[in-house]
């Protein structure tokens, strides 16, 4: 969820720490880049020159160093992030350092954060929302500010405020295991009728794993590509609920989607028959089992993970096969996969 891209590493230490003070702009943002690579293991002789380089004239030079600051994770760079945050004319550079804040972590930082979600800058805002429950330790004004974030004109900010509410409000203590606290419920219901078509399925998600009916219309739509979203994980989150929700109208264009064909396989062809496999499709069963015997671990293990996720009963032999065989697939996606198959084997409210 970063604004600004890392290029490979290229320099070592002591090359990278020479170029941080070299004449060239360019050089010195490159230089801040690559002392990412190094942070970690010589974390006291990367900070301050990367602190230093939080004042350079040239914003590019304050981004980098601000993000490779993240990296660093030194909770001690927090009040000259927050110097820089509150002086800082730059909205790229402003943006870098609500990333490194959020990464790091500290409670001190919440105030800043908080006013940076007025920001005029709606890239800084959308940072700035990412950050805020990262710094913030009091779960009900996490909550309450990413609700009201969500009411932001930039619908690319409403949109990752609700899923950071989703992420923060998901499994809490008190509420049923995986539910989601019924304020962003309620909140994804009203936003299902947004002027922004990223904003509206992100919402029917979020209303649909709560199990809100009114949200299946949407979640078919975004399934279909009826409507389109920018989002991959959100188009991949429809695909997968149809599947888990029973919309059965969706099978025949999910077919489209899941068999193709090599020359116009669809990028999600895997989820696509994950749902039709929880939708009770023969064929879309058929491929997930014998996925479970694939030459390779990793095949054997997403498809493990993905027969939890489709609640495919058919599977549970064979899950139960690898129960005691650590080497056939990652053991944990294994208990997992069975645990959910009974959960959904168990009546309707429990005993």
């Amino acid at each position: 969820m970063r604004l600004l891209g890392r290029g490979p590493s290229g320099r070592n230490l002591t090359a990278a720490l020479r170029d941080l003070n070299d004449p060239e702009p360019i050089v010195r943002a490159g230089a801040a880049t690559d002392l990412a690579a190094h942070g970690k293991r010589h974390r006291d002789r990367v900070v301050g020159p990367l602190l230093q380089a939080l004042d350079d004239d040239y914003p590019k030079v304050r981004a980098a160093a601000a993000l490779t600051l993240a990296d660093c994770g030194a909770a001690e760079t927090v009040p000259p992030l927050l110097a820089r945050l509150a002086a800082e004319d730059d909205g790229r550079v402003r943006s870098g350092v609500l990333t490194a804040l959020g990464e790091i972590g500290d409670g001190r930082a919440i105030e800043g954060v908080a006013a940076a979600l007025d920001d005029g800058d709606p890239a800084v805002r959308f940072q700035a929302v990412i950050a805020f429950p990262r710094v913030c330790a009091d779960h009900d004004r996490a909550i309450t500010t990413l609700l009201e974030a969500s009411r932001d004109d930039d619908p690319l900010v409403c949109h990752i405020a609700m899923r950071m509410a989703e992420e923060v409000g998901t499994g809490v203590e008190g509420s049923a295991d995986g539910a989601v606290d019924p304020r962003i419920t309620a909140r994804a219901v009203e936003l299902m009728d947004h002027d922004s078509d990223v904003v509206r399925i992100v919402a029917a998600i979020i209303a649909g794993r709560a199990g809100r009916p009114e949200a299946r219309d949407l979640l078919l739509a975004a399934a279909i590509g009826e409507l389109p979203t920018s989002e991959a994980d959100d188009e991949f989150a429809a695909i997968e609920l149809c599947g888990q929700l029973g919309i059965e109208e969706a099978i025949p264009y999910l077919e489209q989607r899941a068999f193709a064909g090599l020359l116009n396989r669809d990028r999600f062809a895997w989820p696509a028959r994950v749902a039709l496999a929880a939708l009770g499709s023969e064929r879309a069963i058929a491929w997930l089992l014998k996925e479970l015997d694939a030459w390779t671990y990793a095949r054997r293990t997403v498809a493990v993970a993905a027969a939890g996720r489709a609640r495919l009963e058919q599977a549970r032999p064979k899950l139960e096969a690898m129960r005691n065989r650590p080497a056939r697939a990652n053991p944990a996606a294994v208990e997992e996969a069975l645990a959910a198959l009974d959960a959904a084997s168990e009546p309707a409210g429990g005993d």
